[in-house]
């Protein structure tokens, strides 16, 4: 049976982020009168966020997305994909309940398809 092999690394970019994102914070920190701010990164590897996004987009055309709109995979019908994946971005809220929305419209969609016949 096949399976599904991932490989993730941060590159380049996302290193460089993390730097920007310290730097920034030790900034604003410095500007509301903070004294010796140190930083420090002790690194993590993908995975090891909570909310990690963005890798399977959603969209109407299967040459630019992987899902559709209800959350399901273009190329393989029976299977929906309702974690952080279908985010391409996101804010500075937590997003779990929007998962919980999009997985019960997701689920509902199916129900609805397998007592119709078409799934």
């Amino acid at each position: 049976m096949p399976t599904l092999t991932m490989d993730a690394e941060w590159k380049d970019n996302e290193k460089a982020m993390r730097v920007d994102m310290m730097d920034a914070a030790a900034e604003m920190l410095e500007a509301a009168g903070l004294k010796d701010v140190k930083t420090y990164d002790h690194g993590c590897n993908p995975g090891l966020g909570i909310h990690e996004m963005g890798t399977a987009r959603m969209g109407l055309d299967p040459k630019t997305s992987v899902l559709n709109k209800w959350n399901q995979v273009h190329a393989a019908p029976n299977v929906f994909v309702t974690d952080g994946a279908f985010m391409t971005s996101a804010s500075c809220v937590n997003p779990s309940l929007t998962y919980m929305a999009f997985t019960a419209r997701a689920v509902n969609y199916a129900v609805d398809s397998i007592k119709k016949g078409n799934l």
